[in-house]
């Protein structure tokens, strides 16, 4: 079979061919069903009937026939020439309203196979239709409204409320709320702030943002995405290829049985019936029906997935194997300490630390900076700022010299009190410490640490319940750190101090002893193990080169429990296609064997349908072949249709654990603000 290329082009012809051949069918079957009402208003010796049943037929005959010398010119061999032989044979009988009934129905169901076996361009049509056209380019003071193709790397654009985000690029100026979930999945409007980044194709829900164009064209994020959809609509699965190898002895195959027929029966009828029950629509489709479902339903929750073979690898993951920072923890520093000495109160410090740290870039300091934002607090101006590299701060508020860094730069700077003995965590276990003096006094200690993503200890046991037999953490980070996060998390298995060829090896030494192995990393420095798994899934791909590059399996945003997602997706979908090949093998033998029926048991079908059966009973099995293939096609979307809706109720599951999120962070801010009113 060929590949094509689903270029915008090429989705456009394919689609006006559609629309061609729907035309055809509905012109077609006017004449067919006119000729059954003449034949029963004016009666069959009036030849009317047969004349307009005839028309229909050549109306629709003509778009098989077109099919089939096509193929016949590139040389290919198809169950298109087993359809164009039977309607041939019945019109050549003169059975023109049987011949128009097997083309209507043989077509029908020829639009499925080709509308499902590039199914994914509807998925790129919908991206199209996302993308934005239009763009409000900034020069100087004025603005101009210029096609959004022609942003150049550089450009200042204005974005307003409504808009659809024409470019990636850096916020420069403004602050709104941001709908990107057909880039990362993510159900909910992400709030954006100057340096953050945004993404083309997403929308604007309120707010004016200034945005400096870092990315253009087929380099955005939105285009990314629109080719890792491409590419797995171009992929096969291992199955498809199997089909696509024997299917050119299938249909001599099939000749061979319609000849033994004849030489049995010396009824065309019966031969025709075989060559059109034969033609396996439903089969054809049983895996890409399946594996478009599939891919619409992942790329829905941000899941990218390159190779559509890869869904079906996912079911038989059996160890998955974590990096650390980045996906199992945030990356991002968060306090979850403070300790005054005697005599201060929380919020005092909370609020001495960071007015100090206000104008620091240093992950700690901005981590002290968002609880105080959490918190409400209002920080004091400060003066004198100086910040020494690796060591810390000192800034004057309100007349008071304050220093906020390590333990030895305070003991360096001769500050009073006894710092070591009040601190009470392990900083060897991933604890970053900050201390805080006053005046030369100590006054108390804030510590951080890398956040554990809230809703991974539940994806880890979900796969478990999935079937997965290894879970393991590699991190370059120290053994105290990585073994406290595992701990956290409830995973038994942890390497540390791992370089990256160090990951590399645990992951092969895993598939050497017979496993089957998803690394899960952030697709910065775990490229080399991405690529050794079996499946290499990148986390927070959104905005990462490398992430697309290396994974084969591509998450938008972070969250772990899309992984469980993707097995329970996978098994399904396995589950689905051996279905629809039961589905397609049974249409076949069910046509088969009622070629074969007695023409008794037919007549009397017939006439319990209320139906007056023909003189010669065997002109009415072509066209209950056809109905019996247009069915089985029918049945095996409808089945692979079942897999559209999954992962619906974990998008329902993200607004509610988001409205949990902001009324816990809303309790813990009310609390810290009490704290502050307090000591004020």
């Amino acid at each position: 079979m060929e590949t094509k290329t689903n270029t915008p082009e090429v989705i456009n012809e394919e689609d006006s061919s559609a629309a061609t051949t729907v035309k055809y069918i509905f012109a077609g079957i006017i004449f067919v069903v006119n000729g059954f009402l003449a034949d029963w208003i004016l009666g069959e010796e009036s030849r009317v009937g047969d004349f307009s049943a005839m028309i229909g037929a050549v109306i629709l005959g003509i778009r098989i026939f077109r099919t089939t010398i096509k193929d016949l010119r590139q040389g290919l061999l198809t169950t298109n020439e087993l359809v164009a032989i039977a309607v041939l044979a019945t019109f050549a009988q003169g059975q023109y309203h049987a011949a128009g009934l097997v083309a209507f129905f043989m077509l029908l169901a020829e639009m499925i196979e080709s509308r499902t076996a590039s199914g994914a361009q509807e998925a790129i049509r919908r991206l199209l239709e996302r993308a934005p056209t239009k763009a409000r380019r900034i020069n100087g003071e004025d603005e101009e409204e210029i096609a959004a193709n022609d942003l150049q790397v550089g450009d200042l654009i204005r974005v307003r409320p409504g808009d659809n985000v024409p470019a990636d690029g850096d916020i420069l100026t403004g602050n709104g709320s941001i709908n990107q979930a057909n880039i990362t999945g993510e159900s909910l409007p992400v709030d954006k702030n100057p340096g953050d980044t945004v993404f083309q194709g997403t929308i604007n829900i309120d707010g004016v943002l200034e945005v400096k164009v870092t990315k253009v064209g087929v380099e955005t994020e939105f285009g990314r995405v629109r080719e890792l959809i491409l590419q797995a609509a171009q992929s096969k699965t291992h199955f498809e290829k199997i089909v696509d190898q024997y299917m050119g002895f299938y249909t001599p195959l099939v000749l061979v049985i319609g000849a033994l027929f004849w030489a049995f029966t010396q009824n065309m009828n019966l031969v025709i019936s075989v060559f059109i029950v034969a033609s396996p629509v439903a089969f054809i489709i049983a895996t890409p029906t399946a594996m478009v479902a599939a891919v619409a339903s992942a790329s829905r929750l941000g899941i990218m997935i390159k190779q559509v073979s890869d869904i079906e690898l996912a079911a038989k993951i059996n160890a998955f194997i974590f990096d650390k920072t980045g996906t199992i923890t945030t990356g991002t520093l968060k306090v979850s300490r403070l300790k005054p000495v005697e005599g201060i109160k929380p919020a005092e410090l909370l609020i001495l630390t960071a007015s100090a740290e206000r104008y620091s870039k240093h992950p700690t300091a901005k981590a002290i900076l968002a609880l105080a934002d959490e918190a409400g607090v209002d920080l004091i101006e400060p003066k004198d700022f100086k910040e020494t590299a690796g060591k810390g701060v000192v800034a004057s508020l309100e007349g008071s010299s304050v220093l906020v860094g390590r333990q030895v730069w305070l003991e360096e700077n001769n500050v009073e009190g006894d710092i070591a003995q009040s601190v009470d965590l392990d900083e060897t276990e991933g604890y970053s410490l900050v201390h805080v003096s006053r005046d030369g006094k100590f006054v108390g200690w804030v510590g951080m640490t890398d956040e554990i993503r809230s809703e991974a200890s539940e994806s880890l046991s979900e796969l478990t319940e999935e079937g997965v037999g290894r879970l393991a953490i590699v991190s370059g980070d120290r053994a105290p750190v990585a073994e406290r996060v595992a701990a956290e998390v409830g995973c038994d298995n942890v390497q540390a101090d791992c370089f990256p060829a160090e990951k590399v090896k645990y992951v092969e030494n895993l598939r050497d002893r017979g496993y089957t192995v998803a690394f899960v990393g952030d697709g910065v420095n775990d490229a080399p193990a991405l690529k050794a798994g079996d499946i290499g899934i990148a986390m927070g791909a959104a905005g990462s080169d490398v992430a697309i590059q290396s994974a084969t399996i591509a998450l938008m945003s972070s969250d772990l429990r899309r992984l469980p997602f993707l097995m329970r997706l996978s098994k399904m979908t396995r589950s689905i296609i051996n279905i629809n090949f039961l589905i397609g093998v049974g249409v076949v033998v069910v046509g088969l064997v009622g070629a074969t029926l007695p023409h008794e048991l037919v007549t009397g079908f017939l006439i319990a349908l209320g139906s007056s059966p023909p003189e010669d009973i065997t002109q009415v099995y072509p066209v209950l072949a056809a109905i019996i293939n247009f069915l089985g096609a029918i049945i095996v979307v409808l089945n692979s249709a079942r897999l559209v809706k999954e992962g619906e109720e974990m998008e329902a599951y993200d607004e509610d654990s988001q409205i949990d999120q902001e009324e816990d962070s809303g309790s813990e801010v009310s609390q810290s603000e009490e704290v502050a009113t307090a000591t004020v």
